[in-house]
């Protein structure tokens, strides 16, 4: 059977990155396994009905909001945003192993107290999330798959939005970023045509440059060392009606 036939017949979530890259090096092959068992929430996951996991629970004390980043690639946004928001509670998604080992060294070295982690794709996660319990989400640079044949593979497809819509507290902010343009067409058509968000840009200014509170990425350095423009996309989660 061929991807493609594959891709059509199994509608369910699967993983098409990369797991791993180079062999971990000991010290972080280390830090996968003692350290990243203090940080996993995978346990809690398991034990949650679909729409019912408290991300508050899986902090204590318990934060003033959660906020989520799916595929934190090495871990520089989400360490950083992190340390600047001590009050908050982070949870960063990443299947990639030596992005995650990074992560976690990066976490020990600051003392940052207030990161979870899953070491899986973020459907199951999703789909546990109770409605209405996260306070900010960050889609970063995330796999364009520009072939047309692959575009559900993307993770910011319809199905997706319609659970960040119901994940998402009211007023909460979606925010992405891309530096592939068919991508950002993708993104930019699903976004503005659906009825739970509001993209606040006025002006090209508000999506050609990284606001201050939106720490750097490598993805971002490597786009704009080859020559490509990355864009910065905020939107709001509407308020629910009733």
């Amino acid at each position: 059977m061929s991807a493609s036939d594959a891709d059509a017949r199994d509608p369910g979530p699967r993983y098409y990155g990369r797991r791993r890259g180079r062999r971990l090096r000991a010290s972080r092959a280390a830090l996968l396994a003692a350290p990243l068992a203090r940080l996993d929430i995978s346990p809690a996951l398991a034990q949650a009905s679909p729409g019912t996991l408290d991300p508050n629970g899986l902090f204590d004390p318990a934060p003033a909001q959660v906020w989520l980043e799916l595929g934190f690639g090495g871990g520089e946004h989400l360490a950083e945003q992190a340390a600047a928001h001590p009050g908050i509670g982070f949870i960063g998604v990443e299947p990639y192993l030596n992005g995650l080992a990074a992560c976690v060294q990066r976490l020990a070295a600051e003392r940052l107290t207030n990161v979870r982690l899953l070491p899986n794709p973020a459907e199951a996660l999703l789909t546990a999330l109770a409605p209405a319990s996260i306070g900010r989400l960050f889609v970063l640079f995330s796999d364009p798959w520009p072939k047309a044949r692959h575009a559900r593979r993307r993770l910011l497809r319809p199905e997706t939005l319609a659970e960040f819509a119901r994940i998402l507290a009211d007023g909460a902010e979606l925010r992405l970023a891309s530096d592939d343009p068919g991508y950002l067409r993708w993104m930019l058509t699903h976004m503005t045509a659906h009825p739970d968000f509001a993209w606040t840009a006025r002006k090209p200014q508000d999506f050609l440059l990284r606001p201050e509170d939106w720490p750097p990425t490598r993805y971002e350095a490597k786009a704009l060392a080859a020559g490509r423009t990355p864009v910065f996309l905020r939107f709001l989660r509407r308020a629910r009606i009733g």
